[in-house]
């Protein structure tokens, strides 16, 4: 069991930038990889980023792109997410979560522990 603690949520005016970070709690991240995702009001659970805790390969979301960026910090055992130029529409609860082992598609992989979330609102 992986328990995984989101932090750095809140409330921003359009064009600003929030922090997100994920750690797991009472143990290092030993897994394959870690990601976020979000969920909006009405919406379903959608792929943000991710990125491979060994090589720290990155992947993003077409929506996301050029606007946030994940980041690893081994020495502190951390995931950020650096989300710039938020727009509205990044509004939702954001979620960290981990994969255990290799996989080819990890935006549309299963992942195997998932944070509680920390709600993200972007006024206009």
């Amino acid at each position: 069991q992986v328990q995984l603690v989101e932090s750095g949520g809140g409330l921003v005016q359009a064009g600003g930038s929030l922090r997100l970070s994920c750690a797991p709690s009472g143990r290092t991240f030993s897994s394959y990889a870690v990601g976020w995702f979000r969920q909006a009001p009405g919406k379903e659970r959608e792929f943000v980023a991710a990125i491979t805790w060994r090589t720290a390969s990155t992947y993003y979301s077409d929506s996301v792109k050029g606007r946030f960026t994940i980041s690893r910090d081994n020495t502190k055992n951390t995931v950020s997410l650096q989300m710039n130029s938020l727009k509205p529409e990044d509004t939702a609860v954001y979620f960290c979560a981990v994969r255990l082992t290799y996989t080819s598609a990890i935006p549309t992989t299963r992942w195997d522990f998932w944070g509680q979330g920390t709600q993200v609102t972007v006024s206009s």
